[in-house]
């Protein structure tokens, strides 16, 4: 059987280099497929990629358009935060919301794109409980 359900998003790149090292250190995402101006990054977690797509023109996400990333800690998160503020990336947070929100913060990746790195938000749960 081939894929079902969601398998990717798509995100418009300057750099598929600097892109791709940067979704590596801070998510542990890795290439898993490469062509002419095109990446396939993935956690390995499960069938979904994050498409980068070399471009000139970058369109990042909405005011509140993210992609969201779980840490296995909140000292996880905020190593991030400091490994992006070390970087002069844009950072906010990190914040605690509690549930089922939890712990999260915002760090911008190379081209402006937000990328949320979050604690305890139990999405797998509520996913589960929803089957």
């Amino acid at each position: 059987m081939g894929d079902i359900g969601l398998t990717h998003v798509a995100l418009s790149v300057r750099d598929l280099d600097t892109s791709a090292d940067f979704y590596e250190r801070f998510a542990g995402m890795q290439v898993v497929h490469r062509r002419e101006g095109v990446l396939w990054i993935s956690d390995k977690t499960r069938p979904f990629v994050i498409v980068l797509m070399e471009s000139d023109q970058i369109s990042p996400f909405g005011p509140n358009g993210h992609l969201g990333i779980a840490c296995e800690s909140r000292e996880t998160v905020d190593r991030l935060c400091e490994q992006a503020q070390e970087e002069q990336r844009e950072v906010h947070g990190p914040q605690d919301y509690g549930p089922p929100v939890g712990y999260w913060a915002i760090i911008r990746d190379p081209d402006g794109h937000s990328v949320e790195f979050s604690h305890g938000q139990d999405v797998g749960l509520a996913v589960e409980s929803a089957r």
